[in-house]
């Protein structure tokens, strides 16, 4: 009897144990090799500025009177001791847009973005509307604006240049940021716009001195035609940002000048400095410590990465400090003016462009290694964002199933836009219907819905020549009559 049931419970450990293992064979568990490149993605890392990848054209802050031929026509597109960029920042002035009243140049900006595309990059752009500093020559106005306004006069502040309270400047000025938003707004190539009203350069100078109202005007124009492409503004006035935040349509993301400023003007300014005195209060003040969760962060060097070697003559210990303030603050993109980099500071540039932004690794990913025809490929995955920001493009998590005969993509229904530091777990299923039966590489990528091409680059080894991952191999049996 003892020994019947002992040969009972042997059958039924041995049957369950073959069950546990075929059911076990059934799902196959990746997990990717992470590696340890600088990798170039869509909307994050180094600019470049006044210029594309590869054109290594001398500094120009603002472009007043610009030869769109001078851009785009080198054969290489590496950039002299400045990493490759996925973004090409340019400011315009006003006067170059619109040269005669209502009539827009158009084909320039057309251009810029063509050259970006044709580079691998997107367009950052800011329409300034003058350019004012005592060190150098103005950039005035339009002159069929400035003839419509008369001379230049004083007034509450040198960084002005005509009266942003004469209501012409708000209707003019606004015409034209609302032509270019119902021309461009949500173009796949154009990145972001840099929100400029007032100020030199446009950058905000005197935004505190405006009546509620022009500033108002003058806001209109961006959040009631940009609802798409995304806008970044100074953190200059507090109420002008409050104002973006009350009434935008989409999440504002913002920007700042001169980061690495230990004290530039400090000598003769008290010891005042951006990076003690103003970036941190500020970002306190217009309680803007978390619109990085929902819209991008820009830093703008203050003068130039071989000026912080040879003239500041920053130790590593301070340009590592400069660093990791940048990444506490969850900056996505840096405008270094496409300065060289001193080459002793290229490890830390390089651990820099590793956290800047986003970075994510696909730490493991499971499916089934069968299905059948009319199935679903349920799968689990884990991705690590070792970056300080999320990726802000609405790019979506993707399956293809892929072999010498067939290929074809599913999209999920991931947000990939809410993909913040540190882990996110995302679980679906995609359903290949009717393919036909066969043995399929198992593919992923992060892609562009429209176009379904993999648009990010991950941080783990496997990937293919068309920028596709390789996860394994999947069957597809044929349904039985």
């Amino acid at each position: 009897m003892f020994y019947r049931l002992a040969k009972l419970y042997s059958l039924l450990l041995c049957t369950t144990l073959f069950m546990y293992g075929a059911f076990a064979q059934k799902k196959i568990i990746i997990r990717p090799v992470e590696i340890n490149d600088v990798l170039i993605n869509p909307g994050m890392g180094l600019t470049t500025f006044q210029m594309f990848n590869g054109d290594n054209l001398a500094f120009h802050d603002v472009l007043n009177d610009a030869d769109i031929n001078a851009f785009g026509k080198a054969s290489e597109q590496a950039n002299k001791n400045h990493p490759v960029t996925s973004i090409a920042y340019f400011r315009i002035q006003w006067r170059l847009i619109e040269p005669e009243q209502g009539k827009y140049r158009w084909d320039f900006i057309d251009a810029l973005l063509n050259i970006a595309h044709k580079r691998k990059q997107t367009l950052m752009l800011r329409i300034s509307p003058y350019r004012s500093d005592d060190d150098e020559a103005p950039q005035d106005v339009p002159d069929w604006y400035r003839k419509m306004v008369g001379p230049n006069t004083k007034f509450a502040t040198p960084k002005w240049l005509v009266d942003p309270e004469d209501a012409r400047y708000a209707k003019y000025f606004g015409a034209m940021i609302r032509a270019l938003g119902q021309r461009y707004d949500g173009h796949p190539d154009l990145e972001s716009i840099d929100a400029s009203i007032i100020g030199s350069a446009g950058e905000g100078g005197g935004t505190e001195l405006l009546l509620p109202q022009t500033m108002q005007n003058l806001m209109d124009p961006y959040i009631e035609t940009f609802k798409k492409t995304p806008l970044i503004s100074l953190l200059h006035g507090k109420k002008h940002i409050e104002y973006l935040k009350l009434n935008a349509k989409a999440p504002i993301g913002w920007r700042q000048d001169c980061l690495g400023d230990l004290g530039y003007w400090a000598a003769t300014q008290n010891g005042w400095t951006h990076m003690f005195d103003y970036y941190p209060q500020t970002i306190v003040e217009y309680n803007m410590q978390d619109a990085w969760k929902k819209a991008p962060v820009s830093f703008e060097i203050c003068g130039f990465f071989d000026t912080w070697d040879t003239e500041e003559k920053y130790s590593d210990d301070q340009v590592k400090y400069i660093i990791d303030q940048s990444l506490k603050w969850h900056m996505s993109s840096f405008n270094g003016k496409s300065s060289a980099i001193p080459k002793k500071w290229n490890p830390m540039i390089d651990d820099w462009l590793k956290k800047m932004g986003y970075r994510f690794v696909l730490r493991r990913f499971s499916y089934p290694s069968t299905i059948n025809q009319n199935g679903k490929i349920s799968f689990e995955s884990w991705w690590e964002n070792k970056g300080v920001a999320p990726c802000y493009k609405d790019y979506q998590f993707a399956v293809r199933l892929k072999n010498d005969t067939y290929s074809q993509v599913f999209i999920t229904h991931s947000k990939v836009k809410e993909w913040l530091p540190g882990d996110n777990m995302y679980d679906d299923a995609v359903y290949p219907g009717q393919l036909p039966a066969g043995e399929y590489e198992l593919q992923v990528a992060i892609v562009d819905d429209q176009l379904l091409e993999p648009k990010i680059n991950l941080a783990i080894k496997g990937k293919l020549a068309d920028g596709w991952y390789s996860m394994g191999k999947i069957s597809i049996t044929a349904n039985k009559p």
